[in-house]
C-alpha cells in the first residue's frame, strides 16, 4: 500500500532542514484543509492520510462535483490508523527532514524512507542554487535569464549596482517566503540585515534581475530515478507578488496557444527537451517522483519584445500544476481556473474564464 502526505510546509523544512518544527500557522491551515488532495493522483487501494475523515471526504465531494469527475473512492485515514497499515511506499508533497521524522513517530517503518545522505542530496537538488546552474545550459534563442549566487553581503552590495530593480531570495524558501524586491541604490540601507541573516543561515543570497512578467508558466515532469524523465504538461499559473494564487485548467492546446502568443512553439519544445536531457543525469539514482520546473514569459529590457525565462526555479516536489494536470482532464473543454481562497479555509475554487 502507498501512503500519501500532504505537507505544504514542505518549502520552509528545506530551509530550516530539521527534524522537528512547527510550520507557520497558514501552513499548518493549508495543510489541513486540504489534505485530502492526493486522492486526485492517488491510484486505488492507495491510503491518504488527513486530518479528519469527514471533513476530507467533504472537500474531495466538492470539488469532485465541480469538475464532474468520477474518481475511484480512495481511502482516507488519519494518524492512529497509520501504524495498522501495509505501508510499502509513501509519496509525500515533498520529502525533508521533517516529514520523514513524523512518519517515524506515526510507525511508518525506516526501510520505506529515504535515509539521510538522500534526504541531503534532494535538499541540494532543490536548491536555487542548483537552478541557478541548470539555467545557462537552458538559454536558447528566444530566451532570458540570469541568476548570481553570493556568499557575502559585499557581492551582493557590489552586483545590485550594476542593475536596477533586482530580485533577492534565499536558496530555499516557500512560495512567497524568502524573497525581497529592491532597487540598486537604496539596497545596503534596506535589506542588508535581511542579506546577512540570510547568508548566516542558508550560506548564499541569490540577486537576479527583476524580468517584466508577462505570464507565470512552468512544465511539470516525473523521473523515475533510473535516469529516465517523462514530461507530463505545461502549467499556466498566477501570483499575487511572489506568492501562489491559482492555475489554469485547460488542455495541453489551450496553454501553448495562450503561451504562444508570445513565444514560439519550437523554442518551448527545445527548451522542454534540453531539460529533460539535463536533468534525466543529475536525478539518476538521486531523485525519483514528481517535480516541475517554474518558469515564465517576460519582456526583455528596453524592447516590447517578449522571451522565455526557461528555469526560474525547480521544485523537486509535487506542486499545484500536477494537480491542475489531474483536475483539468474533468473540466470539459472551456478553460477553467482553480483558486486557493485564503479567506474561505482554503477552499479549493474552480470557476470557468
Amino acid at each position: 500500500m502507498t501512503l500519501h502526505v500532504f505537507n505544504p510546509e514542505h518549502d520552509i523544512a528545506l530551509g530550516l532542514n530539521l527534524s522537528n518544527f512547527t510550520p507557520p500557522e497558514a501552513a499548518r491551515r493549508l495543510a489541513s484543509a486540504l489534505s485530502f488532495l492526493p486522492a486526485l493522483w492517488a491510484s486505488g487501494g492507495d491510503a491518504i492520510l488527513v486530518d479528519n475523515v469527514q471533513e476530507a471526504w467533504k472537500r474531495y465531494a466538492m470539488l469532485s462535483e465541480s469538475t464532474a469527475a468520477h474518481r475511484p473512492r480512495p481511502l482516507f485515514v488519519t494518524a492512529p490508523e497509520v501504524k495498522r497499515l501495509p505501508i510499502s511506499t509513501v509519496e509525500p508533497w515533498g520529502w525533508d527532514r521533517a516529514i520523514v521524522s513524523r512518519l517515524l513517530r506515526l510507525g511508518v517503518s525506516g526501510d520505506v524512507l529515504p535515509s539521510g545522505e538522500s534526504l541531503e542530496t534532494i535538499r541540494t537538488l532543490s536548491s536555487r542554487q542548483f537552478a541557478a546552474t541548470i539555467l545557462p545550459h537552458l538559454r536558447l534563442p528566444g530566451t532570458v535569464g540570469e541568476a548570481t549566487a553570493c556568499h557575502d553581503e559585499r557581492a551582493v552590495v557590489s552586483l545590485l549596482s550594476s542593475m536596477g530593480q533586482a530580485v533577492l531570495k534565499a536558496p530555499w524558501s516557500s512560495s512567497g517566503r524568502g524573497v525581497r524586491f529592491v532597487s540598486g541604490k537604496d539596497t545596503p540601507m534596506s535589506v542588508g540585515g535581511w542579506v546577512r541573516n540570510v547568508i548566516a543561515r542558508q550560506g548564499a543570497v541569490m540577486v537576479e534581475p527583476l524580468y517584466r512578467k508577462i505570464i507565470d508558466c512552468g512544465m511539470e515532469f516525473h523521473s523515475d530515478g533510473n535516469g529516465n524523465i517523462r514530461y507530463l504538461g505545461l502549467s499556466v499559473f498566477k501570483t499575487d507578488g511572489s506568492g501562489y494564487t491559482g492555475n489554469m485548467l485547460a488542455g495541453e492546446d489551450e496553454k501553448s496557444r495562450l503561451i504562444g502568443q508570445y513565444i514560439p512553439g519550437q523554442t518551448l519544445s527545445a527548451v522542454r527537451q534540453r531539460a529533460m536531457s539535463l536533468l534525466s543525469s543529475a536525478f539518476k539514482h538521486k531523485y525519483a517522483g514528481p517535480f516541475g520546473i517554474d518558469m515564465m514569459v517576460a519582456r526583455q529590457d528596453g524592447s516590447a519584445a517578449a522571451a522565455l525565462h526557461p528555469c526560474v526555479e525547480i521544485n523537486l516536489r509535487r506542486t499545484m500544476g500536477h494537480a491542475a494536470l489531474a483536475l483539468a482532464a474533468h473540466c470539459g473543454p472551456a478553460p477553467c481556473h482553480m483558486e486557493i481562497d485564503a479567506k474561505d479555509n482554503c477552499k479549493i475554487k474552480i470557476t470557468h474564464t
